[in-house]
């Protein structure tokens, strides 16, 4: 099977209400919470950039209006496709992303993943190994999610066999790279992203995995500490 070619374009799914921050006395929106001083948004720029992808849609949410001025300068040697707009699930945003970035391959990360930018790229460069009709997931054993979704994957060949098994010891970590055409769902579409994936796998379509170390979910105050210190750590390494 021939590899697909090198991944030009991403896409970075921003339109979560941040619901449990906004708890922890977090004001901005989520996409807007600062890492290191440094707002999430602005991390998934950075990632993208230094993985030589440039050409990127991003969807924010209508309430989001800090991060849309704040995309409106975002560094230079981008190209962004800014979709604002309120939808009713997490698949309903990737779908939206993924529609305006078919007919190439695309990587797409969620806003709230936090990883070093040198797994980012591994991640990038591993993807474009596989067959270029796979959809491949970014894995990682750091789990602090609440509702992890758990993936089995086979050692063999880095095909994800099983999704949802807390044995697994994998969880996805936000970050999806995808073919040129998107393997369409069965109608009227999904509820939540992992339904989606989830699908694909017991479908038989060609869903692949990549381990890598820990990927922080900030969903939480607890969160961006967690990943302040592990990011601090690495320095000092």
């Amino acid at each position: 099977m021939i590899s697909r070619e090198p991944f030009r374009r991403g896409g970075i799914i921003a339109a979560g209400d941040g619901t449990r921050l906004r708890a922890d006395g977090w004001r901005v929106s989520k996409p807007m919470v600062p890492v290191s001083g440094k707002p999430l948004i602005g991390h998934a720029l950075d990632r993208f950039r230094e993985a030589g992808i440039t050409q990127l849609s991003i969807i924010i949410n209508e309430a989001s209006e800090d991060c849309r001025q704040w995309l409106a300068n975002p560094g230079a040697g981008l190209d962004i496709d800014l979709v604002v707009l309120s939808t009713p699930s997490s698949y309903a945003s990737f779908r939206i992303v993924a529609d305006r970035l078919a007919g190439s391959p695309a990587v797409i990360t969620t806003v709230d993943s936090i990883l070093p930018a040198g797994e980012f790229r591994r991640f990038v460069k591993g993807a474009a190994e596989f067959p270029d009709d796979a959809v491949v997931l970014g894995l990682t054993d750091h789990v602090d999610d609440e509702k992890p979704l758990w993936a089995s994957l086979d050692p063999a060949d880095g095909r994800v066999r099983n999704l949802g098994d807390s044995r697994c010891g994998l969880v996805t970590a936000g970050l999806y790279a995808l073919p040129a055409q998107r393997p369409a769902g069965p109608g009227a579409g999904f509820e939540r992203l992992r339904d989606y994936l989830a699908w694909l796998v017991a479908e038989g379509h060609p869903v692949y995995g990549i381990a890598l170390g820990p990927v922080f979910d900030i969903d939480r105050g607890s969160d961006i500490a967690a990943a302040e210190q592990a990011a601090g750590a690495a320095g000092r390494s």
